[in-house]
């Protein structure tokens, strides 16, 4: 499965979910005209300060404020485009890994039809509250008291294609809500295949309840096979850290670890790429979308960049050789009214390469990325969809 010998000993393919720098040519027929959530979110808070991101090239991709247009040597950027149908989470990380969507996944604006909580009821043994599509920080303060006195999960959908269960740790366990979860998974077939059933722990008193950080995400399997069970194959570890197990199913991946939030993700990352020898390090950064992109928190979401940037720096130099590659999976704009996903194109931001500035210009899908890892570590992935782009970056065939 390899092809011409590795290139480099290890890369890292770096997520931040829903970093999306708008200009997606198909936004209007999703509603996300005018999305964007890197430029909108600068502007909202006055800028960004952001140096390194700065220099490996964020200005030249849209407009961000504060972020002068440049890069340094040894970088590179352009843009993704999504082909896909949806704006889903799995969507867009199986398009990274060559495989394209020609069909969205279900959504249910109106919450899940009667024969599907119907027998999801019966499959764990007592009622159900909610089934609407809503906000999940809010349908817990909503529901949370009434969930405390009848044990009954809160089921909820969004504008994406979830079924979502939360439940209080005090009345579930973890183990009984992710069990829960699997059943929802076996149930959610045929049409009313979901991309995922979302497993949403809280815990707390009434009127301040928080969402813990032990979710987890039931995807379907992958319809084929990906970059990452090609790069498996050819006997290089797959290392997934934060949901992207789960996103993938675990198919491809040689070894996981979950994240408890953006730091502990970076954390985790970095060990990793120290370790010796060549790898996959694939990670998502989910904190962005999920604590503030879902809730329209500009604020919050800008302070997360500002975050990133002060440890991009170590994550570069972890790589000790290898390449750094960071991108988004769409968009989630938290300046807009929706709290849901939006069509965007997404950023291509690379480190540790030969020469450069590279540009990359916009590429045709997001499969260009999981292309390129392979070209990288000198694997071949004919088949899957993508092209990459590795001769631009200083490693030409």
């Amino acid at each position: 499965m390899t092809s011409q010998g590795r290139r480099v000993p290890r890369v890292c393919l770096l997520v931040c979910d829903s970093w999306g720098v708008g200009d997606a040519p198909d936004a209007a027929t999703y509603g996300d005209e005018g999305s964007n959530t890197l430029g909108n979110t600068s502007r909202e808070v006055g800028g960004l300060d952001v140096p390194t991101l700065e220099s490996l090239g964020l200005g030249y991709l849209t407009d961000v404020q504060g972020v002068a247009a440049r890069a340094e040597p040894g970088t590179a950027h352009g843009r993704a485009t999504e082909i896909s149908a949806g704006r889903d989470t799995t969507t867009g990380h199986w398009e990274m890994m060559g495989i394209r969507l020609d069909r969205p996944f279900p959504l249910y604006p109106e919450g899940f039809p009667p024969a599907i909580i119907q027998a999801f009821e019966r499959a764990i043994g007592r009622r159900v509250l909610g089934n609407v599509p809503a906000s999940g920080t809010e349908i817990i303060q909503e529901l949370g008291e009434e969930h405390l006195r009848t044990g009954f999960p809160i089921v909820y959908t969004s504008g994406d294609s979830v079924f979502q269960v939360a439940t209080h740790t005090d009345v579930v366990p973890l183990e009984q809500l992710y069990a829960w979860c699997r059943l929802a998974r076996g149930l959610l077939t045929g049409e009313h295949t979901v991309g995922r059933v979302i497993a949403r722990p809280f815990h707390g008193p009434p009127g301040a309840f928080e969402r813990r950080p032990e979710r987890r995400d039931f995807s379907v399997p992958p319809p084929g096979p990906t970059v990452l069970d090609r790069v498996n194959e050819a006997g290089i570890p797959v290392v997934a850290v934060g949901k992207i197990q789960d996103i993938f199913d675990r198919q491809g991946i040689t070894d996981a670890v979950y994240s408890d939030s953006n730091e502990h993700g970076l954390d985790l990352t970095v060990e990793l790429l120290r370790k010796p020898g060549p790898a996959f390090v694939f990670s998502n950064l989910v904190d962005f979308d999920s604590k503030y992109g879902h809730r329209n928190d500009p604020k919050g979401y800008a302070a997360a960049i500002h975050a990133l940037d002060r440890r991009l720096p170590e994550v570069i130099d972890a790589l000790d050789g290898g390449v750094l590659l960071m991108t988004g999976d769409h968009g989630c704009d938290p300046t807009t009214p929706p709290t849901d996903h939006s069509r965007e194109r997404t950023p291509l931001l690379g480190a540790g390469l030969p020469l450069g500035p590279h540009d990359i210009g916009t590429r045709a899908t997001f499969g260009d990325l999981g292309h390129t890892v392979a070209q990288l570590l000198g694997v071949e992935v004919e088949g899957l969809v993508g092209e990459g782009f590795a001769d631009l970056i200083g490693f030409p065939g």
